[in-house]
C-alpha cells in the first residue's frame, strides 16, 4: 500500500525541494469542495498544555475524516470545527452550515459569529469570543514547510508550516499570554466518491532550540500502512527533514472502548511509542496520554501527552505533546493483542475523559 501511495503521492519529492514562494490557500472553490485549516500549539504551560483550532469545511467521503454528527443540512454545506485546550470543556466542538452560519472570503473566514481567521502569508489573526474559551492570536508563518500529501492530478493537497504564535488565550476568565512555536496547516481536496482511510494519528512535539517534531501514521480499512512519517523542523536553520522509511508506531496500552457520537467504537491510546533508524539518524519517542481526549476532530479525538524523546542519543522530556487520534477500523484490527495491552491496567484503570 505504501508503494502504491508513492506512485501517486508527490509529497516525498516536495519535502526535498526548496520552499515555494506561493502556496494555495482559499475556501471552497471550483472543484475543491473540501477545505481544512488548522493551528496547533503544543508545549503550553499547565493547565492548558496544548491549543488547537481545526476546521473541515465540507465533509469528505473518507471514514476517518467525515463527521456525520456535525451535518445539519448536507455534507458539503457543513463545517466541523473544534478548538480546545487540555482542561474540561463543553463547548469545544461546533457544527456550522456554510450558507446559514459562515462568511467565507479570500482572506477572511468567519464561523458562526464566534471564530474568525483573517490574513494572508505570512501574517494571520485568529480570534474567538466565548465565555468558556476565548483567544486573540497573531500567527506568523515561517518558510519551513512539511508536505503531508500531494496527490497527482490535484486530487488532494495537505501541507504544514512552522509558525510563531503570540497573543492571549482566556480559559474560564483566566488569561494566559502565549509566545510559542506552533503548526499552521491547510488542505484542499476534490469530493472523492470514497477513500478507505480508516486510521489516523498525528502528533506534534516542540523541542529545545526552536525545533519541532511531527509524527504521522495512516492505515486503510484492511489495516495496511498507507503512510508512516516523521518530520524534524528547525526554525534556526530553516530546514525540514522528512523520514518515511522504517518509521514504526506501536500502541502499547489503550483506554476502555468508547463509542463516539457517530456510533463508532474506538480504543483511545494510553501508552505509545515511535521509533526511527535511518542511516545515522535515530529517533525514539515514548509517550503517556493525559486522558484529556475531546471528540470533534473529524471522526475522532484530540488530546495531549507526556513524553521522552531521544534524537541521536540526545534526550528531552516534556509534559505537553499534542495528539490527534482517529480509529475507524473494524474492531478485529483494533483488538489485536488488546488483552495483552490492557493486562497491566486492569488493577488500576483510569477512565478516559470524553467531552461531547
Amino acid at each position: 500500500m505504501q508503494l502504491l501511495m508513492n506512485l501517486i503521492d508527490e509529497s516525498q519529492q516536495l519535502n526535498q525541494a526548496q520552499f515555494p514562494y506561493k502556496l494555495d490557500y482559499h475556501g471552497p472553490k471550483g472543484r475543491f469542495k473540501i477545505i481544512h485549516q488548522g493551528l496547533m500549539i503544543p508545549g503550553l504551560p499547565a493547565p492548558l498544555h496544548y491549543f488547537n483550532f481545526l476546521t473541515i469545511i465540507g465533509q469528505p467521503n473518507v471514514p476517518m475524516l467525515r463527521n456525520e454528527f456535525a451535518i445539519k443540512t448536507h455534507a458539503l454545506d457543513t463545517v466541523s470545527l473544534i478548538t480546545s485546550v487540555s482542561p474540561h470543556m463543553v463547548g469545544h466542538f461546533q457544527g456550522y452550515s456554510i450558507e446559514e452560519d459562515c462568511q467565507i472570503n479570500k482572506n477572511h473566514f468567519s464561523f458562526g459569529e464566534k471564530e474568525q481567521l483573517i490574513g494572508t502569508f505570512p501574517h494571520f489573526k485568529l480570534t474567538r469570543n466565548d465565555s468558556e474559551l476565548a483567544f486573540d492570536l497573531n500567527i506568523e508563518t515561517k518558510p519551513v514547510i512539511s508536505h503531508f500529501t500531494k496527490l497527482k492530478l490535484g486530487l488532494f493537497d495537505h501541507w504544514s508550516l512552522l509558525c510563531h504564535c503570540r497573543g492571549e488565550i482566556i480559559y474560564k476568565e483566566q488569561a494566559f499570554q502565549i509566545d510559542q512555536l506552533g503548526s499552521f496547516e491547510f488542505a484542499r481536496a476534490i469530493n472523492i466518491p470514497y477513500l478507505p482511510l480508516n486510521f489516523f494519528t498525528y502528533q506534534i512535539i516542540n523541542l529545545e532550540n526552536q525545533k519541532q517534531l511531527l509524527l504521522a501514521h495512516i492505515r486503510n480499512s484492511f489495516n495496511q500502512i498507507v503512510q508512516s512519517r516523521m518530520y524534524l523542523r528547525d526554525l534556526k536553520t530553516g530546514q525540514s527533514e522528512m523520514y518515511d522509511q522504517a518509521v514504526d508506531f506501536k500502541l502499547h496500552r489503550v483506554y476502555p472502548k468508547v463509542t463516539t457520537p457517530n456510533g463508532q467504537e474506538m480504543y483511545l491510546p494510553r501508552a505509545f511509542e515511535w521509533s526511527l533508524k535511518q542511516g545515522k539518524r535515530k529517533i525514539q519517542v515514548k509517550a503517556e496520554s493525559r486522558g484529556d481526549f475531546k471528540f470533534g476532530l473529524a471522526a475522532g479525538y484530540v488530546g495531549s501527552f507526556s513524553y521522552t524523546v531521544n534524537i541521536d542519543e540526545h534526550q528531552e522530556q516534556g509534559s505537553s505533546g499534542y495528539c490527534e487520534y482517529i480509529d475507524c477500523r473494524a474492531l478485529k484490527w483494533q483488538e489485536i493483542n488488546k488483552e495483552e495491552k490492557l493486562m497491566n491496567d486492569f488493577a488500576n484503570i483510569v477512565p478516559c475523559t470524553l467531552k461531547k
